[in-house]
């Protein structure tokens, strides 16, 4: 297995770059393992495809406001950081543009809005304690609670008009802060989809995996055992390990939104016995690629994935190389969108 056989073509205007509305409007390609079959539909029809005792899982992780705007506090010069996942309270991860010239012990001002307290404008100010690969900055911040204000949710890099709605780039049941990219196989989900489905006698579930941005990266060396695996990280409470361990008991589909669910269901599933899984939280780093053994996962919702990455393998691994080659050049050919805000897969 090479990188490159993960590689394809997208014409650029396939790239969606604003939402469907309303949000379950989108267009769904439904892959049967079964027959091999591809069938047409649009998103509100996923719950035709649902039935009584179907266990449905989502991502409720929510994206913070993690692009900021700075300065670099001895010559002023501009920057841009980008917040990629905390160590400890005050100290990030983060991407910063132009980055060539901060170095260990450069000191950044964010800049925006300016905040009020008392009458006193207050600033954040950081440092950069730390350098990782991939010209990843430690910063540490001197008021993080701060940056929520000064931050903008960021948008991914293909995405080239502004969004009227930030919330748009929100899944309708997001409610735990701590994600710099949207689990994007959820934001075709509403509130009365979800109704619907609840009523088709579909258990409904909600973990959380904080999604990074190295998820979305491509993978840069051809032999992807070589590939550094990046950390998420995720908790699933007592209940919903207790309700997937008992629909694995009695043979009911375990059906993931997104790739964020899927690999969280699967690492948990790898601590022990699958009928019988417990809590967890803490830092996820499973990668899958084809030929793994999936053990907790009957059917996937995602969208469709950008060349060369972590994400396209693990669907390949789930579905097959051939049959998703197959099922993507069938949505080029009938101008399906793709990426964040483009359209679905179900696969069954």
């Amino acid at each position: 297995m090479k990188t490159s056989d993960f590689d394809y073509s997208l014409p650029p205007e396939l790239i969606a770059q604003t939402p469907v509305e309303p949000r379950d409007r989108a267009r769904l390609l439904v892959l049967n393992r079964g027959d091999n079959s591809l069938k047409h539909h649009e998103f509100h029809e996923v719950v035709d495809y649902l039935q009584d005792g179907d266990v449905l899982v989502f991502n409720d992780s929510r994206v913070i406001p993690a692009r900021l705007t700075a300065k670099k506090a001895d010559t002023g010069g501009g920057l841009e950081i980008l917040l990629l996942r905390c160590l400890s309270p005050g100290t990030w991860e983060t991407l910063v543009r132009p980055g060539r010239r901060v170095r260990l012990g450069t000191g950044v001002e964010i800049t925006g809005s300016p905040l009020t307290a008392g009458g006193q404008d207050t600033a954040v100010t950081g440092e950069v304690v730390g350098m990782g690969e991939s010209g990843i900055k430690v910063i540490s911040f001197s008021d993080e609670a701060l940056l929520t204000n000064l931050g903008e949710v960021p948008l991914p890099p293909y995405i080239h008009l502004p969004l009227a709605d930030p919330e748009r780039y929100q899944t309708v049941y997001a409610s735990v802060d701590g994600s710099v990219a949207a689990p994007t196989a959820g934001l075709h989900f509403t509130a009365e989809l979800i109704d619907r489905i609840k009523a088709r006698g579909v258990k409904c579930l909600f973990m959380t995996l904080h999604v990074g941005l190295d998820t979305f990266r491509p993978v840069k060396e051809e032999d992807p055992s070589q590939h550094p695996v990046h950390k998420e990280y995720a908790f699933l409470d007592q209940e919903v390990a207790g309700e997937l361990s008992q629909a694995r008991k009695e043979g009911r589909r375990i059906i993931c939104v997104g790739t964020t669910t899927v690999r969280l269901v699967e690492a948990v599933a790898q601590f022990g016995d699958t009928e019988q899984i417990s809590a967890f939280s803490g830092w996820v780093d499973l990668f899958i690629t084809p030929g793994y053994r999936f053990r907790m996962v009957d059917a996937m919702i995602t969208n469709f994935h950008l060349p060369r990455t972590t994400l396209l393998m693990m669907v390949a691994a789930f579905v097959g190389k051939d049959f998703l080659s197959r099922a993507y050049q069938e949505a080029i050919a009938r101008r399906y969108h793709f990426y964040s805000f483009g359209d679905a897969m179900l696969i069954i």
